[in-house]
């Protein structure tokens, strides 16, 4: 009676065993399928915003670079991690033509290395538009990340009442001349007078200086969560000439979003490369230019 009992329990831990073995080889193939089919890791998105969009002259305005995340195709406006800062640029480009670099003087938000974000002040003696912009070049695992990252404010003796044909060196449209990034955001109108609830947010895609046509480009409120694939209330597709616009109903921050991947671009560490290019909008409630 006891050797029937010892075969029983041969026999059965022997089929669990076998058991096991082929739950892990399913689990394995399970694995392999989902990795070959999975869709390529793809990296955070950087973007700069400040504190306001008009700001008296002398006064100071804050200056902050943030990391997003993307690993959900970008459907919102949330902060993940925090970028590393040594590949970054960071500056403010005056009025006069003169270039600040904001990088010596940042200072760390977060007390983790992970955490919070980075912030520079900045106080601009010239009266006009001014444009923040933030370039990246850094390989995530094989691909390279190509990024750059702009917004814009005004300097002004006063706070309202101002014109829409306040610009810079008096040209209404120096804002719409390219700096060259590789994957570049410019708008098309001017980004801080002029703008509020109901007024277009118009911009312009460029990739190595030329027109982007066909891309997505996404119109993120801040506190929005897009919808999967293509959301028609807040993504557009860029026209032939790399046009796209979306018009907001109330005042926010509004991250412009566009993405572009050339799997063929390969060199030494990465074999592809992704581009990305942010514009932060800060949107008014009240238009700054709502008593001319």
């Amino acid at each position: 009676m006891q050797m029937v009992n010892y075969h029983i329990v041969q026999d059965n831990t022997a089929h669990t065993y076998r058991s096991l073995k082929q739950s892990i080889a399913w689990m394995a193939a399970v694995l392999l399928v989902c990795g070959v089919h999975a869709r390529p890791a793809t990296a955070h998105d950087t973007w700069v915003q400040t504190n306001t969009n008009v700001v008296r002259a002398g006064d100071v305005v804050h200056v902050d670079l943030m990391l997003g995340n993307h690993g959900n195709d970008h459907r919102d406006f949330k902060l993940a991690s925090k970028i590393t800062l040594d590949p970054c640029t960071l500056a403010v480009h005056a009025p006069g033509g003169k270039t600040y670099d904001l990088k010596p003087n940042v200072i760390d938000t977060g007390y983790a290395p992970k955490e919070g974000y980075w912030s520079a002040r900045f106080v601009p003696g010239d009266q006009g538009l001014h444009m923040v912009a933030h370039t990246l070049d850094t390989l995530h695992r094989t691909t390279r990340a190509i990024k750059s990252g702009k917004t814009f404010f005004v300097a002004s003796e006063k706070l309202d009442g101002l014109r829409r044909d306040q610009a810079s060196d008096g040209n209404q449209a120096w804002f719409a001349k390219p700096l060259g990034h590789p994957l570049e955001i410019v708008p098309t109108q001017h980004p801080v007078l002029g703008a509020g609830p109901g007024e277009p947010i118009a911009v312009q895609v460029l990739y190595q200086g030329k027109p982007l046509a066909g891309a997505r480009v996404s119109f993120i409120p801040r506190g929005a969560v897009l919808a999967e694939g293509l959301d028609d209330q807040y993504e557009r597709i860029t026209d032939d000439q790399g046009r796209a616009q979306y018009t907001p109903q109330e005042g926010n921050y509004v991250l412009v979003v566009v993405h572009h991947r050339e799997p063929e671009q390969r060199g030494e560490g990465y074999d592809q490369t992704s581009y990305s290019a942010t514009l932060v909008v800060y949107v008014p409630q009240a238009c700054p230019c709502c008593d001319e």
